[in-house]
This record gives C-alpha cells, sequence and structure tokens, in this order.
C-alpha cells in the first residue's frame, strides 16, 4: 500500500471518529435540551409546575428522566441556587447533576421539591410512562398497569407511543385497559368516545375493569351510564361463574388431599376391620420424614433441593410401613374382632406417637421448603392455579393408579382381596392370613406416609398435624365404601367440593357442619357406603 492510500484511509477513519464525537456531544446537548425546561419548571416549587414537569419527563425520553422521577419520590430532588437549578441529594448530603449523576463543586443552599397526593399520583404515572419502553415484558405490563391505577391524562402521548410498539398481547392488553381507563374519566371527549372506552374496559372481564366502570363520572352522558351498567352486570356474572370454577378447583384439590390421607386408611379398615386412629400419626411421620430429609439435603447437599421431595417419598414410605408392621405384629394380631379395644389401643398409640415427635423435634412447627417447580401461579382465564397443589392432585393421583394395580394384578394384592371377602375360605387355601394382614397393614402406613410428603406443603408440620385429618379421612372411607377404593376416590371428590361449594354460602364451620349431617342421613339410607364390597362373608 502506497504512503498516498495509508494517509487517505488515515483520513478517512479521522473523519468518521470525528463524526461519530460530533453526533454524541450533538445528542447529549438536544437531551440536555430536552429537559432543560422541565428542570427549570422543578424549581418553581408549585405544584401545577411539578405536575407538569413529570410529564413532560415521561415524554422526554432521556435517559436521566426516571432517576429524577425516583429521586422526586424518594424525596432526594432539591433546588437551589442563581439561577436555581435541580440537583440530587446523594450519600453524605452530596449534590450530584440530575444529568451526570456527577457532584458538583459549588453546592448552595437548597430546599427539597414540594410533593403531595396530587403529585405523588403523578410520580407513579411518570415512573409507569417510562416504563412503557423497558425491554422487559414483565416491567411493561406492569408499568401499563400503574398507568391504569393513576389515570393520569398527561401519560396518554407515551401510552400511545408505547403501544404503538407492542407485539406482546399481555402488555398490549394492560395497555388498552389503561388508556380506557384514562379516557373514561377524561373530561372534553365525546360520548362516542367514552363508550368505546367502556367497551374495551369490559372486554377484560376482571375485576380491575369492574372497578374502572363503577369510576364512571356522573356528569357523563345516559348512554354511556347505559353502557357502563350493562358492562358491569356482564362482568360480574362472568366473574361469578369463574368464582364457581374456582371454588371447584379449590374443591377438587381439597378431594385430593382427602384422598391421600384416606386411601390407606380404606386398605387397612377395608381389609382388617380395624379402627386405626394412628393412622394420622403415620401422616406426620411422612411429614417429618420429609422436614429431616430436606434438613440433610441444606446441611450436606444444597444442590439436590429440588429433589429433596422425590427422595423423601420413598424413604418416607419405607419408614411409615415398617412401623405399620411393628404397630399390627406387637399389638393390633392380639385384637382382631374386637373393634373397641382397637381403636382405644391405637388411640393410645397416636398419643405415644405425638409425644415422641415432641420430645425429639419440639413441639413447634417446622419449615419444610417447596422446591421450585412446585412454586408459583398460572392462570387460566380468570381461574388462579398454583403449581404445588396442581402436583399434589397428580401426586394423588399416581398413587390411587399404582395401588389400584397392585391390587389387581400382583400376587399380595389377590391373597389382600381374597382376605378381604372371605377370610376362613382364604385361610383354607392355604393363604397366610395373618403375613396378608401385616403387609395390608404397613402398606396402608406407607402410604399415609407418602401423604404426610405431600401434605408438608400446604399444612403445617407439627405433631398435630394428623389430627387435622384422621376425622375426614373416617369420614371418607365411610361414605366412599368401606374397603373399595374406587368409593374413597369418588368420596374424597365429592365431599372435597361439597365443602368448597357450600363454603361460601355457609361458612367455613357451619358448611363442614353441614356436610357432616348430609352424610349421617345417607349413611342411614346405605349403611355399606356408595360402593359396597361383595363376598359371602361381607354380606352373611
Amino acid at each position: 500500500m502506497t504512503s498516498r492510500a495509508r494517509l487517505s484511509r488515515l483520513a478517512r477513519v479521522l473523519c468518521a471518529a470525528l463524526a461519530l464525537l460530533f453526533a454524541a456531544a450533538l445528542i447529549e446537548r438536544v437531551e440536555a435540551q430536552d429537559i432543560s425546561a422541565p428542570l427549570a419548571q422543578l424549581t418553581t416549587n408549585k405544584y401545577d409546575d411539578t405536575e407538569a414537569a413529570l410529564g413532560a419527563l415521561a415524554l422526554s425520553g432521556s435517559s436521566a428522566a426516571a432517576g429524577i422521577v425516583s429521586a422526586l419520590a424518594d424525596g432526594k430532588l432539591v433546588f437551589g441556587g442563581t439561577p436555581p437549578r435541580v440537583f440530587i441529594e446523594g450519600a453524605g448530603g452530596a449534590l450530584l447533576d440530575p444529568l451526570t449523576m456527577q457532584a458538583v463543586a459549588d453546592a448552595p443552599a437548597v430546599k427539597p421539591v414540594r410533593v403531595n397526593n396530587r403529585i405523588r399520583r403523578a410520580i407513579d404515572a411518570a415512573s409507569g410512562a417510562l416504563s412503557l419502553v423497558s425491554p422487559d415484558a414483565a416491567k411493561r405490563r406492569e408499568a401499563a398497569l400503574a398507568v391504569g391505577r393513576s389515570r393520569d391524562e398527561a401519560a396518554l402521548p407515551a401510552l400511545d407511543a408505547a403501544l404503538a410498539k407492542e407485539t406482546d398481547l399481555k402488555v398490549k392488553s394492560a395497555m388498552n385497559l389503561a388508556r380506557a381507563s384514562i379516557l373514561i374519566g377524561k373530561e372534553g371527549i365525546t360520548p362516542a368516545e367514552r363508550i368505546a372506552a367502556v367497551d374495551l374496559v369490559g372486554a377484560e372481564g376482571n375485576q380491575d375493569a369492574l372497578a374502572i366502570l363503577r369510576s364512571v363520572p356522573e356528569s357523563a352522558a345516559p348512554e354511556v351510564k347505559q353502557a357502563a351498567a350493562a358492562a358491569i352486570e356482564s362482568i360480574e356474572r362472568n366473574l361469578a361463574m369463574w368464582g364457581m370454577a374456582q371454588n371447584l378447583w379449590y374443591g377438587l384439590s381439597l378431594g385430593s388431599v382427602l384422598l391421600l390421607a384416606a386411601i390407606g386408611l380404606a386398605i387397612t379398615f377395608g381389609v382388617m376391620g380395624v379402627i386405626n386412629m394412628a393412622h394420622g400419626e403415620m401422616v406426620m411421620l411422612g411429614a417429618y420424614t420429609t422436614f429431616v430429609v430436606q434438613e440433610v439435603i441444606r446441611t450436606s447437599y444444597p444442590g439436590l433441593f429440588d429433589a429433596s421431595l422425590l427422595i423423601a417419598i420413598p424413604l418416607a414410605f419405607v419408614f411409615t410401613g415398617l412401623i405399620g408392621v411393628l404397630i399390627e405384629r406387637t399389638v393390633i394380631r392380639f385384637l382382631y374382632g374386637r373393634a373397641l379395644e382397637t381403636l382405644l389401643a391405637t388411640w393410645g398409640i397416636s398419643l405415644i406417637l405425638q409425644q415422641a415427635i415432641r420430645t425429639i423435634f419440639g413441639p413447634t412447627n417446622r419449615e419444610v421448603g417447596a422446591p421450585s417447580w412446585m412454586s408459583g401461579t398460572f392462570d387460566v382465564g380468570h381461574l388462579a392455579i398454583t403449581y404445588g397443589r396442581l402436583w399434589i392432585i397428580i401426586f394423588a393421583l399416581m398413587v390411587f393408579f399404582a395401588l389400584l394395580a397392585t391390587l389387581r394384578l400382583t400376587r399380595i394384592g389377590l391373597e389382600m382381596r381374597a382376605v378381604t371377602q372371605n377370610r376362613r375360605m382364604a385361610a383354607s387355601m392355604g393363604i397366610r392370613t395373618n403375613w396378608v394382614d401385616a403387609m395390608t397393614f404397613g402398606l396402608g402406613s406407607g402410604i399415609a406416609g407418602m401423604a404426610g410428603v405431600a401434605l408438608s406443603q400446604i399444612d403445617n408440620v407439627s405433631p398435630n398435624l394428623g389430627q387435622s385429618y384422621i376425622i375426614d379421612s373416617f369420614l371418607v372411607v365411610v361414605f366412599g365404601g368401606v374397603g373399595n377404593l374406587w368409593g374413597t376416590l369418588v368420596g374424597a371428590m365429592t365431599l372435597g367440593v361439597a365443602n368448597k361449594l357450600l363454603e361460601p354460602y355457609a361458612g367455613a364451620v357451619l358448611g363442614k357442619i353441614a356436610l357432616l349431617v348430609i352424610v349421617i342421613l345417607f349413611i342411614q339410607k346405605r349403611p355399606r357406603g356408595l360402593f359396597a364390597l361383595k363376598g359371602r362373608s361381607i354380606e352373611a
């Protein structure tokens, strides 16, 4: 390359660099000029000027505008000097230039820019407008909701500009709602424009939309009020239907909890005829197994925390199953055929287990954390579904079908069904009924332990955990049909849904009492429950 060519290339590079520097300086100067007027308005310390300045800052697009608005919200925006200038009060009382955030050398005496409730609303609107262009969709949506709550007309230009560029449907919906909420209360618009805003808000169909529609001014035209009333009626009807669906979901969630707590009892009670009052303590032991597993993981293997429940489930099954076998071999096997004695004996065992847990772990509640995959909520329409409850429903159904497969497809299941239907005939065919009793009691206790793992995510882990579910478990088993798994499933879901549907009308306590009365009347008509077992000994 010749020297002339090298000089020519160097000249082009220098020219490009100078052009970039000039452009940067020009942009900085324009930016400073863009917000110089609102900065000057802030120095008058008049509420009207401050409100107008906030609106101008929101529309300026200046990178310094967010810091100025935030400083005003925090009470750190001050002014002083001759001519008066605006500063941001930094750490140690240092005064910072709002454009460069650099400390000023000649710090004058200053006083804060005054703020009242009207200015606070303007601050919220300006903060929301400045966040409307955030690259984070969640922040843009939150900003739109904030603008809608403020209903500040000064934010309309920024909202319209952001709405024209928005592509995310959820964010766009929030922006449309915010825009309509501002237009509904805006003075000087035609009834047709206000009705269009009412229709847009009504299409959202949520509680926020309901609050906005109820704020239609009294001075609005009759046709506007009529449109708002019709939209309110439609939303209330729609929300009532979604509320019923939400209660149905809560009922299914409660039913899955009852199913987990009762399914083990259905086996022991159905096969062995034992009234096991210690069944709730098996649930409690499963919950404490989860607590111990998480404590070990927290101290030694923190990276495995998300797998803690998956580790706790088989451990709780084995541990509580062995406890169940031990109870059956040492106490229950001597009391077969004497229902009252088994009730009293297992009640005493439940007290012993509760006191043992109090001695080892203390009487207070223990914290059991939720893995990341069980945290959070998602929406289906206006239905809020928590991941924790959803996974518990799935887990309850998995346990149910696994147990059903065990009873239908395995030798132990065949022997358990044989003993259930006719114990003497099963014994005469060579089935070791004592062994079947021990395995059945252990299986029911192990399932109760797994139920405790799930319940540790939605209830307090304490020595009294099992007492909260033992009565409901017996109610489910008797209502569904003693020893019938399908009856237990239907009974748990029916009682769970009925309980949640009654609560809004009768309250939690009266609803449960009413449900108990209904079940008692039902059992008077069908003593064997919804699905009665069949067999010679049973029918006899």
